[in-house]
């Protein structure tokens, strides 16, 4: 186990401030153009990828009783993100709408890539930063969700997926045998939605309208609005197109990265509309070095549905007999889903290993694989 005195060194935290090293590639690639548009998905997914494959895993754990005060180095990337991110977007809004030497193709591609940005890193930062109970840190989450225009996310993902993953209650746990494509396209269509009832639900409970001002879908629309507001002072309409290029970019790695985490993975269903406690074994994991560098270890997911606030450097890391494990980092098995031959191939037989170890006495999972067993009680 890691002491905490190890953790306040900048020199373990460091590994996880590459995701800045994606600033320059942004800039280099802007200034060249041509091909080199191209540059920013590659560095993020295949560098990764082979630093994965170059460093293995990391199975080591910190001691999860390390207070915050310890870990100063590790929380300061997650909350100068907004910044960094924002200087990004906007900075290429500008550049790229005035520069000559960039056709449409390579701009969208340029944009796609600072969405590999947005969404690779930034959701990912913001999702850690509105699980704290820390006021600044989790208005930080808002305003990242804000620039991808996703704000929605937080609402579902505290109050929906955190309570009814592995239910047919929660959009974003992959079904068996559903590709990717239908999956997202289901996920656009309910996550808004189901966060709306969600939210509606708590101020019922406090007796107050759903219009009411503290209902964060105000918060939500004028951050969002005002994003794209900016868009549009610095770049035109050319400056909107391109900031929601991005912007759809970063939602899509971001439910690609949710297909991941759950795909196949269904709590036992106890009737009644009852379901078992979220257990360890209910999310995939990853071990891979480099990519939870990248990722600031949600690819330690079983921990976070354990302890949904505990801080990304204290997630604990599970063994192949108290969680499933994927076959590579995020990045890779992202790409994977892309092909769903290819997906099921690889990933139909590991749930089914899965079925088998932790519930060998359900014989028939076809309203699990359906997602039509009861809904789980509110």
């Amino acid at each position: 186990m890691i002491p905490a005195e190890n953790l306040r060194r900048f020199r373990n935290a460091a590994p996880f401030w590459l995701s800045l090293s994606l600033i320059p590639v942004a800039v280099f690639s802007a200034g060249m153009g041509g091909y080199w548009a191209l540059l920013l998905p590659l560095w993020a997914w295949w560098l990764f990828t082979l630093l994965d494959a170059i460093l293995g895993l990391n199975l080591e754990n910190a001691d999860p009783q390390t207070p915050d005060a310890d870990l100063f180095w590790y929380r300061l990337i997650t909350m100068i993100w907004f910044l960094v991110q924002f200087a990004v977007i906007y900075g290429m809004i500008y550049y790229v709408t005035r520069a000559s030497h960039l056709g449409w193709t390579e701009k969208l591609v340029l944009f796609f890539g600072v969405g590999v940005i947005s969404g690779t890193v930034g959701i990912v930062y913001s999702h850690e930063l509105m699980h704290q109970k820390n006021r600044l840190e989790r208005w930080l989450g808002d305003l990242l969700l804000a620039t991808v225009l996703y704000s929605h996310f937080r609402s579902e993902h505290l109050l929906v997926h955190h309570r009814h993953v592995g239910t047919p209650r929660d959009a974003v746990t992959a079904r068996y045998n559903e590709a990717f494509h239908r999956f997202f396209t289901r996920v656009l269509r309910e996550c808004p939605k189901s966060a709306w009832e969600a939210e509606k639900a708590m101020l019922g409970r406090r007796k107050l309208p759903v219009l009411h001002r503290s209902n964060p879908f105000w918060r939500y629309g004028a951050l969002q609005m005002a994003a794209v507001a900016l868009a549009l002072a610095i770049g035109g309409w050319e400056g909107v197109v391109l900031f929601v290029v991005q912007a759809f970019s970063a939602v899509w790695q971001l439910e690609l990265t949710n297909y991941v985490e759950h795909y196949g993975l269904t709590r036992k269903h106890l009737g009644d509309g009852k379901y078992e406690h979220v257990k360890p074994h209910h999310s995939w994991n990853a071990a891979h070095k480099a990519t939870n560098w990248l990722m600031i270890n949600l690819q330690r997911h079983s921990d976070h549905h354990y302890k949904p606030d505990r801080r990304f450097p204290l997630l604990q890391n599970y063994q192949e007999t108290e969680a499933p494990q994927l076959p590579h980092g995020y990045p890779l098995m992202a790409f994977i889903a892309m092909i769903p031959p290819l997906w099921r191939r690889r990933m139909n037989p590991k749930v089914r290993a899965w079925r088998r170890q932790y519930y060998p006495e359900i014989e028939d999972w076809g309203a699990y694989k359906a997602g039509t067993l009861p809904l789980p009680r509110l």
